[in-house]
């Protein structure tokens, strides 16, 4: 029996063992398994950034072109200024100085055209609209000038005659973007040329003749620019691209991509003084890789102001007044209000009082304004009239108000396509340049952009044209 039990004793401790040796050997063989794994997924990520390497963008290189800034306004016929009052070119000779200089491309992004006074009004104030119109027809059919527009989708109420005729005459090729399949809402607002991919044109102006003799409008021309007219090119490329979608692309392929934006704006001399720029774009689904958003600008060229900020702007609605339901939109709101409450920085709104003015703005720049009568908020705001002088400036459609769509502040100015509501930023195609020249004003007392747009603001917001909003606004 004792032996018995030495046996069974023996065979246990032999089957512990050979247990034992079972589990780790098996523990051997997860781990070698494991490692194995590891190493297959090390080898496949490798495969995998060898066959798509990372973008890596270059840095900035500073601009050399002898780049030459002209600010362009059109000046309603009939609207006066007293004698001595800043004056600008005109947006019709920025235009007309375009077509004289092209060569071998014009490429035009626009809401809609009405140039021609049988498009929409007959007037003799049509004749700078129809010598533009002429101008493209001859470039773009005698002169041999490759000529492209990307225009918002006609519709039954803007039919884009102009286009259609100079696409039927061989003088252009046009696209035109349907939002409604893009973006399931908005248009295409934006107003800018870009010529030779050397010179260009952005600003408020539609191609339409009341843009040149009939509104006020602000914008910029830029000669022998090469490095910005390439950059506002790109933003033309990919209206282009997505006139042939019915989508946007969830990712930009890289041919749409820029390196200068809000962190790294293109370092460049402005009528020979140091500036800084970038050019943006709304809404943020057309931003390539690189690309600042419209409203991301502004609200910075808002932050960054420690003096002060002005506006001038047809439309300033905190809302996405196109939406349905229509949505409270406070974003640029809010940012005012913060630099005038935190930072005590002097905010003034001059919007636009016309036939027809949302009454939502006039009760939100009243809101705005009844913050500058605490004493705590250094807040003004303005209606800017154009009024209608003939029984025809009465009788014209859409005529007789100021488009202007900029902001200036003591550290730099913004021109833009877009008015200020949410829509516009969200779902709306526009465009906008950023420009900073504050350490070559400090050093050089140079006139720059900055410098001119303020004389502009302080002549218009002066004017007997501007009313306080608090008063009884009219507008005859």
């Amino acid at each position: 029996m004792g032996e018995y039990k030495a046996i069974q004793n023996d065979d246990r401790e032999e089957a512990v063992i050979k247990d034992g040796a079972v589990k780790r050997g098996l523990s051997c063989s997860l781990v070698a398994v494991f490692f194995i794994a590891i190493l297959t997924s090390l080898i496949f990520l490798v495969i995998w950034v060898i066959a798509n390497p990372p973008v890596v963008n270059p840095a900035p290189v500073p601009c050399d072109d002898p780049c030459v800034v002209i600010l362009a306004e059109s000046m309603p016929l009939n609207l006066t200024f007293p004698d001595g009052s800043p004056r600008f070119q005109s947006t019709y000779a920025i235009w007309k100085e375009l077509l004289a200089t092209a060569k071998e491309t014009i490429d035009i992004s626009s809401y809609y055209w009405t140039l021609r006074g049988k498009d929409i009004f007959n007037d003799t104030s049509d004749f700078e609209g129809e010598e533009i119109f002429k101008e493209l027809m001859a470039a773009g059919t005698t002169r041999n000038i490759s000529i492209r527009i990307v225009e918002n989708k006609p519709s039954h109420y803007i039919a884009d005659l102009d286009t259609k005729e100079l696409a039927a005459k061989g003088a252009a090729q046009v696209q035109s973007l349907d939002f409604n399949k893009l973006m399931g809402g908005g248009i295409l607002h934006t107003k800018f040329w870009v010529v030779d991919k050397k010179h260009l044109y952005l600003g408020s102006a539609n191609m339409d003749y009341r843009a040149l003799t009939q509104v006020k409008e602000i914008g910029v021309g830029i000669f022998n620019c090469s490095c910005l007219a390439q950059d506002l090119d790109k933003l033309f490329e990919v209206y282009w691209y997505l006139g042939n979608q019915t989508t946007v692309p969830p990712k930009w392929p890289e041919e749409f991509a820029t390196v200068y934006n809000l962190e790294t704006p293109m370092q460049l001399k402005l009528n020979g003084t140091n500036a800084t720029a970038f050019i943006g774009s709304s809404p943020p689904a057309f931003c390539p890789s690189g690309r600042t958003s419209d409203i991301d600008g502004l609200l910075n060229v808002v932050e960054s102001a420690q003096k002060f900020v002005y506006i001038a702007v047809m439309d300033y609605i905190p809302e996405k007044e196109f939406a349905n339901p229509m949505e409270y939109w406070n974003v640029i709101d809010a940012k005012l209000r913060e630099v005038a409450f935190n930072h005590h920085v002097n905010v003034r709104v001059m919007g636009s009082i016309w036939n027809h003015t949302s009454s939502d703005m006039i009760v939100f720049l009243r809101s705005l304004a009844e913050l500058g009568t605490t004493g705590r908020f250094n807040i003004q705001a303005k209606l800017f009239c154009v009024p209608a002088y003939t029984p025809v400036e009465h009788e014209m459609p859409y005529a007789r108000v100021n488009h202007n769509k900029y902001m200036v502040t003591d550290n730099a100015a913004y021109i833009g396509t877009s008015n200020w509501s949410g829509t516009y930023f969200t779902l709306t195609g526009g465009a906008s340049l950023v420009v900073n020249q504050t350490l070559a004003q400090m050093e050089t007392n140079a006139t720059t952009l900055q410098h001119q747009l303020a004389q502009l603001f302080e002549r218009d917001w002066n004017s007997i044209h501007a009313t306080p909003v608090l008063s009884n606004v009219k507008c005859m």
